[in-house]
């Protein structure tokens, strides 16, 4: 079961937030914005990591053993062996990924649970996460459409309207070419977005990490997030 929510503020004011599986923060920039302190953790070394604090190490782990010392957690385990189901060359790619990464959103809501705090879990199209809230980058005016499913626990909020997509995604389609408002903000080639595009894009202006730019959350759907959760959660506050 869920503690109450206690918005236990760092010295300056701001709720404290982890960001597990956090990459170089584009969840973390939206929460920031949102107005929390953030405090990042991955399994990788994150030199561009734009939060407050940053731990090396397993997220799930670190979920165990201190999520009970944050106000609300967010997470986004790996999303290469989660993905939907796919046709042709996808297909084979999918199926490959499955076999060779592993499947955490189990593992992490697990541990989310057993921890007992408000917590949203983020992850692709036909993963395990539970669809309670879908954004789109057409919702923030974003150049990226990069569709994201959240699921929520300890909280909820409204599912926004999904705003009609303007045309397509930029870039060549079995042969052809098509222009279209948006960047294809993940691999290479084939007319894809550059360092520069996908920065623009989604709004990430502190690396120039290709492979991380194409993982990182728009900072957009998490100051969304953030501000959903606070405006829900109606909480006492309690001394640092």
């Amino acid at each position: 079961m869920t503690q109450p929510t206690l918005i236990r503020r760092v010295p300056d004011g701001r709720p404290r937030l982890l960001d597990a599986f956090s990459c170089i923060g584009g969840a973390t920039r939206g929460y920031q914005l949102a107005g929390f302190h953030v405090t990042g953790v991955d399994v990788r070394p994150q030199p561009d990591y734009c939060g407050d604090v940053f731990h090396q190490g397993d997220a799930i782990d670190f979920i165990r053993a201190h999520g009970h010392e944050f106000d609300f957690i967010h997470a986004s385990p790996p999303c290469q062996g989660e993905g939907a189901p796919a046709k042709g060359t996808n297909a084979a790619r999918n199926a490959r990924a499955s076999r060779t990464h592993p499947r955490l959103i189990v593992p992490t809501r697990a541990a989310l649970d057993t921890v007992g705090r408000p917590y949203v879990i983020e992850n692709v199209a036909g993963s395990e996460v539970r669809k309670d809230l879908r954004l789109c980058g057409e919702s923030f005016g974003l150049a990226v459409l990069m569709h994201r499913y959240f699921e929520l626990s300890g909280w909820t909020t409204m599912q926004p309207a999904h705003l009609r997509h303007r045309g397509r995604v930029r870039g060549w389609r079995h042969g052809e070419y098509f222009d279209g408002p948006y960047v294809a903000a993940y691999g290479k080639g084939g007319g894809k977005a550059t360092v520069e595009e996908i920065r623009t894009a989604k709004g990430i202006d502190w690396s120039t990490d290709h492979f991380n730019l194409r993982e990182a959350l728009p900072p957009a759907y998490t100051r969304w997030i953030g501000r959903a959760y606070l405006a829900a959660t109606a909480a006492p506050e309690v001394a640092a």
